[in-house]
Formats: structure tokens, sequence, C-alpha cells
């Protein structure tokens, strides 16, 4: 189907879905953004970030905005990395930010600044002259509003997942990284978890000859913590999931495999169609807690989002991806990371990782040959010390010890603003989808042509991996070091 066909029936069916699908809660929240949001011919490049290296820095400055679920992990872990110094921390809530500032009291590490008591704190904060990054765990609405000032203010931003909620703010981090000249990185952690990062090395030998499919997914039951009154402050994500409908995390299970397919660099996502099913757990939830505590009644009578949702996206080189959402069925995590080529494929989630280059799975020799061979040096030189810290197994630390380690040596980050956007943007994409019973929706390419000559992410130390880490020990008494 040709590019102008296909817009010319995507403008019909945005004109018309709200009467079809009789989902008006949904339809109104995800009808509100303009086509112009949606393609990049609307848009001016100023600079292309991919693989850009910001200069180089001796000691990154680092303000963590959020000390909620996210935040407090973040500032144990950074406390480990040499080179970095924890300049503020910020909350609205006073007791969170005194909280976390215990962490840095207990490493010996200099008192940071304070920022709390109001939700504009944030700004104070990005507005000092003496930060280079900002590190931002807060709620989803959050985020691009904060990364943007951020970099308007002349720091790097990074951000937990998603970077955006909205077509327009995907364009909003684009834009701005690109005018600035500031690193936007969505911190997207299970893009450094190990089976992803050995299947990642494998990819780039041929291993599994061309990829042709990948699956991804974010199936995790958190059914009970969305709907805990001491869980997410003002009950934010159960608020997420009563507003919208579709994917609304797509970005656990789907960056590992994008980096696999080179997208944004070689290849584009170019549609997607998503598909919900009902709500059979969430309403009932709160109607049943409704009965005995009325603090749950403005939440009995929403309408909630499917509870299994399932996108399937086509690239413009032909490849396809599943993606797949559910946070409230009682079933064992899983974010299958699948990656499927002519000559072979990997998989895992739910456990165990499993390599296959025919109709069966390869022994267990065979499997620690290979990950012996194509284990990254990323992982070899940083590895043992992250599981030892922690962080979901040592990815969250192999993570932020990239980012550091990157920044200071003058290195391309991994994931820049076109990952943060594209990724990102299958949320509001898969809403659009959903509310108009699962038609295509064409997907923005955020880097305006630029993927085709993008060159791949590179993983290995390239040069850099000059970063030490402070006193981490395995057996009480020997300091382990990284230089």
């Amino acid at each position: 189907m040709s590019s102008n066909r296909r817009n010319f029936l995507r403008n019909i069916t945005l004109g018309t879905g709200a009467l079809v699908t009789e989902t008006p809660s949904f339809a109104n929240v995800i009808s509100d953004e303009s086509d112009r949001s949606l393609f990049a011919q609307n848009r001016s490049r100023s600079f292309n970030m991919c693989g850009y290296a910001a200069p180089k820095m001796d000691k990154v400055r680092i303000g963590i905005i959020g000390l909620g679920m996210r935040g407090p992990g973040a500032v144990e872990r950074m406390s480990f990395i040499e080179g970095v110094e924890i300049k503020a921390l910020c909350d609205q809530y006073p007791d969170r930010v005194a909280s976390a500032q215990k962490i840095l009291e207990k490493k010996g590490l200099p008192k940071a600044t304070e920022y709390s008591g109001s939700k504009e704190a944030w700004k104070e904060l990005c507005n000092r002259p003496d930060i280079d990054l900002v590190y931002i765990t807060t709620p989803w609405s959050w985020h691009t509003p904060m990364a943007v000032y951020a970099m308007e203010h002349g720091k790097h931003a990074a951000s937990e997942v998603p970077a955006a909620r909205t077509i327009e703010e995907c364009w909003q981090l684009v834009e701005t990284s690109e005018k600035t000249k500031k690193h936007c990185m969505m911190l997207e952690n299970c893009c450094y978890d190990f089976f992803e990062l050995l299947t990642l090395n494998m990819t780039r030998n041929g291993m599994f000859g061309e990829l042709v499919h990948a699956e991804g997914a974010y199936l995790h039951n958190l059914l009970s913590l969305n709907f805990d009154k001491n869980g997410y402050a003002e009950m934010w994500r159960l608020k997420e999931n009563a507003s919208r409908n579709g994917n609304l995390y797509p970005t656990h299970g789907l960056g590992p495999v994008a980096q696999c397919m080179n997208i944004n660099r070689g290849d584009q996502m170019d549609y997607l169609v998503s598909l919900s099913s009902n709500d059979f757990l969430m309403s009932a939830t709160a109607k049943e807690k409704a009965a005995t505590d009325s603090f749950y009644n403005e939440f009995k009578d929403k309408h909630y989002r499917g509870n299994m949702n399932t996108t399937v996206i086509k690239t413009v080189k032909g490849k396809t991806i599943m993606v797949q959402h559910d946070v409230t069925s009682p079933r064992p995590y899983s974010r299958i990371h699948l990656i499927s080529g002519t000559k072979g494929m990997a998989s895992k989630w739910p456990d165990p990782k499993r390599i296959s280059f025919g109709e069966g799975w390869i022994k267990d020799e065979e499997f620690k040959a290979l990950e012996e061979k194509y284990t990254l040096p990323i992982v070899k030189h940083i590895g043992a010390m992250a599981k030892n810290i922690g962080g979901h197994g040592g990815m969250d630390f192999i993570m932020d010890w990239r980012l550091i380690d990157n920044l200071r040596n003058g290195l391309p980050l991994d994931q820049d603003v076109y990952d943060a956007a594209l990724w990102s943007s299958i949320a509001p994409l898969s809403e659009k989808s959903v509310a108009n019973r699962s038609r295509s929706m064409d997907i923005p390419d955020f880097t305006k042509g630029a993927w085709k000559t993008n060159r791949p992410v590179n993983l290995t130390l390239d040069g850099g991996g000059n970063t030490e880490v402070r006193a981490v020990t395995t057996d009480g008494s020997k300091q382990l070091k990284v230089n």
C-alpha cells in the first residue's frame, strides 16, 4: 500500500473511530493530538543526535528528581561510581529527600542540596549551573516536562521509562535534544540485562542470520500494588490504567529487541496494529475495595484498560515485532525477549534462557561455550560487580555505570533521544489503534530519514572504561575496582 493511500485511510479511520468503538472515555483522550504530531515532514531537524559525543567531563554532577519507588536505588547505585557527584536531591515529599540523603551519609559522601515541599521544586534543581545530568525517576506525566526543561537549561537528561506519554511529547524531546545538543537518554535498564546483551552481540556476529521476527513483553502482576494506598504516590499508576487503553509500558520488552534489529540504525518501524482484551480484573478489584473502604469510591466506576494488550509492528524492511502488556493477571513475570532469524533464535522469559539453530534447543555445554565467546566486554568488565551491587540482578548498575563512563569519556550514548521517542511512541499509537478497532497506525520516523545511515549501537568499551567503582566487596575484605 502506498504511503499516500495509507495516510488517506488513516485519516478516515481517525475521523470515525470514536463512533465505531463505543468507548468515548478512551477515544476522547487519544484523539486530542493533531495529524501534525505524527509525521516527520512537518518537523525540521537541526542536528542528528545519533552517534553524537558530548565533550568529556572529569566529573559528572548529578541532580536526581523523584525519590519514591525508583529514585533511592539510583542514589545507591550512583554512590558506587567514581567520577560522580550527587549535587542535589528532589522530591515533593521532604521525608523522601531526607531518607535518600542518609544513603550518601552512610557512604561518607558530601551532602546533597535538598529540594522539596512543592511540585515545582524540581525547576530550582534544573536551574543550578553546577549540575551536568538530571536523572528523572518520577511519575510518567513528569518525564517529558522535566527532561525538556533540563535540556533547555544546559543539562543532559536521563529519564525513567517511558520517556513520553504522547506523540507530541516525543517530538518535544527530539527537537529539544537536537536544538540544545544535550543527551536525552531513556533509562531502559532491560537493554543491559545479561542475556539481552549476549544475544545482541551474537546478532552482531551473524549467529542468528538475518533477524525476521522478535517478541518482547511486560507481563508483571502489579494489581495489588496499583491498588495499594501506600504504593504509588497519589495513586498515579492506577489513574493511568483508568484513563488509557493500550500498551502503556512497551519499552522493557521492545528496547532490547529493537537494538538487535538495528531499529533507528538501518531499519525503521513503519506501522502497528494493537488489540486489547476487555478488563476482567481492575474494575472488579476497585468495586471490591470500595465496598469496605470509601477511599476507593473514586475508582469503582472507572473504565479500566484491557488486561492484556498485544501490539504487532511491521518494519520498513519487512520484519515483525510483537509486544505484549499485562500488569493485572496472575501469571509468572515475563519480558519474553525472543529474536528469530534465518539461522537460529534465542528466547528467555519465562526461564530458562535458550538458543536454537534448528528444531531443538542447544545443549547446556554448547550454550556455555557461546556465552563465553560472545559475552560483551562491558559484562566481563563490570558484570560481577553489578550483580554484587544489585538493581534487578545487576542490569540497573550496568546501565548507570555505562552512562557515566560514556559521559566522562566523551562517547556516544547507547540509547539516544530517537530511541527514547520511538520506543515510547508505541504506547499512544497502540491507544489509537485499540480505539479504532485495531486499525493500523503509521509510526513516526523521529530520525527524519537518518536511520538509513545511522550506525548500529556499539556496546564495546570503545577506549573508555576508565571509571572506577568505589569499595565493592564480595568476601567482606577485598576491594574490587574497575580501572
